[in-house]
């Protein structure tokens, strides 16, 4: 009888395992049949900016140096002794102010000397002039030797250059009493003497007094890569830029703190020569400097306008990015509402957007927010983009339908 009980008690387990997988099994149909069945993939919704064309003023920034408009180095023509300096140090002087005074004492002396030389070859004229008048009167009537008559008029010939050289020798001297006055050539400011009073001096010596430096207006030297300047000559030619005033070009300044010089500049000079060793040309522009802002020496930006782009494509910096390469990249959505990848060809920044050369068309929605999430091929919702409105969800995953 015992085997009997434990086969009924297998058969009583087996009923309720039985019972209770079917009861499992239909309740998880019947949640499977309560769930809604899946909806298309979500959509990244991103914010674009619609390419147009626009006219823009191009420039370039060079770095330059101001040097003075005129330099002149003060040096003695007659040698002395320097018997007193007449200006102040660091002052403006005009074309003409006596700067030194060198002792004119030998050179009034020489002068003298030489006035007196010459009153003395003056007085022996009128004596060999009439002598020779009558020689010649005589040499006609055969009364005296042809030789006589030729010695008094050689003798008149040598006293009249004679006279001659006289009176150089005084205007030489005279020239040379002047320079003892040692004057400003031109107008401008004057630098620190090298020399005080009662110093000795020697004639176009190495060693200048002083300089004077005008320095309104002031030149500003720049330099500019030779490539770059063929290049600009091309576009320009090609009408791919074209020149906003005629004749000279307006050049403005930034001071080497970054301020922006107030008066505008005109280039005026560009050199013919290539350095060997940066491969650029120095172009030379002109700034009037009423308030003494530029000295020589200091280091400037200069802002040189090269054109006009009459139709030319802007993208912001932030819709740019690059590939491991550094090739710039930028995802736009094409026509079918997916990004599209373009290679792009940049110019130059122009404040926050890149000029671009190629790789975007007019029309060309830009994706500037949302890249993070996108990738080409993929459908996305592209937005306007709103400046300053930066939304910290753009390229989120949004539910179909959902704002």
């Amino acid at each position: 009888m015992q085997p009997k009980k434990k086969s009924d008690r297998l058969l009583h387990w087996t009923a309720v395992w039985t019972v209770l997988a079917g009861f499992l099994l239909s309740t998880g149909c019947e949640n499977g049949h309560s769930e809604q069945p899946a909806g298309p993939p979500p959509v990244p919704e991103v914010a674009v900016v619609t390419i147009a064309p626009q006219s823009v003023l191009l420039t370039t920034e060079l770095p330059g140096r101001t040097c003075a408009f005129r330099v002149a180095e003060i040096r003695p023509q007659v040698s002395g002794l320097i018997q007193k300096r007449l200006f102040t140090e660091g002052a403006d002087v005009n074309a003409g102010d006596v700067l030194y005074q060198i002792d004119p004492a030998p050179f009034e002396a020489a002068l003298a000397n030489a006035e007196a030389a010459l009153a003395k070859a003056k007085a022996n004229i009128p004596a060999i002039r009439a002598k020779a008048e009558r020689y010649r009167k005589l040499a006609s009537t055969n009364a005296i030797s042809q030789q006589d008559y030729d010695d008094v008029a050689a003798a008149l010939r040598q006293a009249e250059a004679e006279v001659a050289y006289c009176k150089a020798s005084v205007k030489t001297a005279r020239i040379n009493l002047g320079y003892t006055r040692i004057t400003a050539p031109i107008s401008g400011r004057i630098g620190i003497s090298t020399v005080t009073d009662g110093a000795m001096v020697t004639a176009y010596q190495a060693q200048e007094l002083t300089t004077i430096q005008q320095i309104d207006p002031v030149n500003v030297d720049m330099a500019w890569s030779a490539a770059e300047l063929q290049r600009l000559r091309r576009r320009l030619e090609a009408g791919h830029l074209k020149r906003k005033e005629e004749g000279s070009q307006t050049v403005n300044l930034l001071l080497d703190d970054g301020t922006p010089y107030p008066l505008e500049g005109t280039l005026q000079v560009r050199d013919v020569t290539v350095d060997p060793t940066t491969g650029s040309v120095t172009l030379r522009a002109v700034f009037a400097n009423p308030d003494s802002i530029l000295l020589p020496g200091m280091f400037v930006r200069a802002i040189v306008r090269e054109g006009i782009a009459e139709q030319a494509i802007l993208a912001p910096q932030q819709g740019v990015s690059r590939n491991p390469k550094g090739e710039p990249l930028a995802l736009v959505v094409d026509k079918t509402g997916k990004a599209a990848l373009r290679i792009l060809t940049l110019d130059r920044a122009v404040g926050n957007q890149w000029l671009v050369t190629s790789g975007l068309a007019p029309g060309d929605r830009l994706i500037v927010e949302g890249m993070l999430n996108v990738r080409p091929g993929m459908a996305v919702k592209a937005v306007p983009f709103e400046e300053g409105k930066a939304n910290a969800n753009w390229g989120a995953v949004r539910e179909p339908g959902t704002r």
